[in-house]
């Protein structure tokens, strides 16, 4: 279908992720965009949170100390495991990206009610995602960064209330990042390695920092209702510029669960990126 678009003349499409099924139809739809110079920008709503700019501010200006690991988590409903790598650990993962930089390898765990996921734990997805399995996923990547990055999904151990998202852990401070939440992102002084007998509370960040104004309501509507996304999306038309999260980000989401996926083939061994399978590595089980 965006093949298809971009022959018939789309200047911008603006698509729901994951927008394929593996990595040679990502390949597919980057010559497909090059060949006709349609701007691809991809549905990561958070990754145009207007936040995102303070709390960049805030780790270069030292609030959280040291950067020593990132963990994010999906939903962990009926989805958890590998369906929820897909669907919610897609949008964690391109907001690590943001803070971390590009992913450069994985090593992953995907099992079934406590056994490693075989051949006949695989089933077509919903949501036609393509070839899924696993109930329960435990995901490591290393970036250029040098900081790791951990998803962890198991079926039905979220609550209503956490949401998903992901924990920036640092040496004196931590920021939690809350997605499609308001408040966004809650900031505490201190680290999980080092106790402290007096209480700690998250303090809610606003466009100045922890503690200050937050932001409009018009701003989030416009945020969650894919508004600012859009707009961002007509001016990189105009302006013949890649949106902000365009096809590159997309195809790099789409490798780090294709990633956690050939781990888990190669029996939880650290695969390096750019992966060399293009089709989806549950496939070849």
């Amino acid at each position: 279908m965006i093949v298809a678009a971009c022959e018939n003349g789309a200047k911008g499409i603006y698509m729901e992720k994951p927008y394929c099924l593996d990595l040679g139809e990502a390949e597919e739809i980057g010559n497909a965009l090059a060949a006709n110079n349609t701007k691809l920008a991809v549905a990561h709503r958070n990754r145009y949170h207007p936040l995102l700019s303070t709390l960049h501010k805030m780790i270069a200006d030292g609030a959280v100390g040291q950067v020593s690991e990132i963990r994010g988590r999906g939903k962990e409903d009926r989805r958890g495991g590998g369906e929820d790598l897909w669907v919610l650990g897609t949008h964690v993962l391109n907001l690590a990206r943001q803070f971390v930089g590009r992913f450069t390898s994985c090593s992953a765990t995907l099992l079934q009610n406590g056994v490693p996921v075989t051949k006949k734990d695989c089933r077509p997805g919903n949501e036609a995602l393509g070839t899924l399995a696993g109930n329960e996923l435990h995901a490591r990547y290393l970036t250029e960064s040098k900081i790791p990055v951990y998803f962890d999904s198991i079926q039905n151990r979220g609550s209503r209330q956490a949401g998903f998202g992901l924990i920036i852990v640092g040496n004196e401070g931590m920021i939690n990042l809350r997605c499609d939440e308001t408040p966004f992102a809650f900031y505490q002084k201190g680290t999980p390695w080092n106790p402290s007998p007096n209480s700690r509370s998250w303090q809610p960040i606003g466009l100045e920092g922890p503690g200050s104004k937050s932001l409009t309501q018009n701003q989030l509507h416009d945020v969650h209702h894919h508004i600012t996304a859009c707009e961002d999306l007509i001016s990189a038309i105009e302006n013949d510029q890649q949106p902000l999260c365009n096809h590159v980000e997309g195809m790099e989401t789409i490798e780090m669960v294709m990633g956690a996926f050939e781990s888990h083939r190669q029996g939880g061994k650290s695969v390096p990126f750019p992966l060399l399978i293009k089709s989806n590595p549950l496939d070849s089980l």
